[in-house]
């Protein structure tokens, strides 16, 4: 079966739908764009330097990291490397989208990437598998999580300066569950364990060996390694 899908196009009527259908989920983006507008006031961000950042940037992990670095003295090289090893994810999310895509003028085409997150682009997939020819999913979905991603912000900007201590209300955990909650619900593959257990590891070690900052890095790059020296399996059509 071709991986391409013929007739890919992008209508407003799409996107409406792609706004209702990410709409339920994109609630919850609210409870961690609240969080990220607590953590930037505490911080020492302005009210309008965090929102412009959510505006932006629209990158819940990396903003989080940014604010670990956030000081003084910011630490330019750290805090690009470790932006960059956030969401270089985002390359192979954009590669194997790229046959649906290419079918788009390039103004649509580059223009549906820019709200590109994991949860859009993974409800997009699963709309091209199923022979959708409407990207509509893409950005109308993208659209609703940087709208809520903004409103949760704006709420953590509002009622952030009464919150002396974010810890007391679990606000400063929130990001960790996320990811935890992304990790525990993807791909169900004991092999997986590899790569998460040497991203783990070396993650750990260059917290206690290498400069502040440095084990989001070797964290990932030593997780993407793990990943890549795993032996291939089968598609479902070779071992039929």
């Amino acid at each position: 079966m071709s991986q391409t899908t013929p007739g890919a196009k992008l209508d407003v009527a799409g996107v409406l739908t792609g706004i209702r259908r990410m709409a339920p989920l994109s609630l919850f983006v609210v409870i961690f764009g609240l969080a990220f507008g607590v953590a930037a006031l505490a911080r020492g961000l302005s009210g309008f330097e965090a929102l412009l950042m959510s505006a932006l940037v629209f990158a819940g992990a990396s903003q989080f990291a940014a604010l670990e670095l956030w000081g003084p003295e910011i630490p330019l090289l750290p805090l690009i490397a470790t932006t960059f090893a956030i969401n270089a994810r985002h390359l192979l999310m954009g590669a194997a989208i790229q046959p649906w895509l290419a079918h788009l003028p390039p103004g649509q085409r580059y223009g549906s990437l820019v709200l590109m997150s994991d949860s859009n682009w993974a409800m997009a997939v699963a709309d091209r598998q199923r022979g959708e020819t409407n990207v509509g999913m893409l950005v109308g979905g993208g659209i609703a999580l940087w709208l809520t991603w903004l409103l949760g912000t704006l709420l953590g900007v509002i009622f952030g300066s009464g919150i002396t201590e974010p810890e007391r209300f679990g606000l400063d955990v929130i990001m960790g569950c996320f990811l935890l909650a992304m990790l525990v619900g993807g791909r169900r593959d004991l092999s997986m364990l590899v790569p998460w257990g040497a991203a783990a590891l070396a993650a750990l070690a260059a917290m206690a060996w290498l400069p502040p900052h440095s084990h989001v890095i070797v964290g990932a790059l030593a997780g993407g390694l793990a990943g890549l020296l795993l032996p291939a399996r089968p598609t479902q059509e070779a071992t039929a």
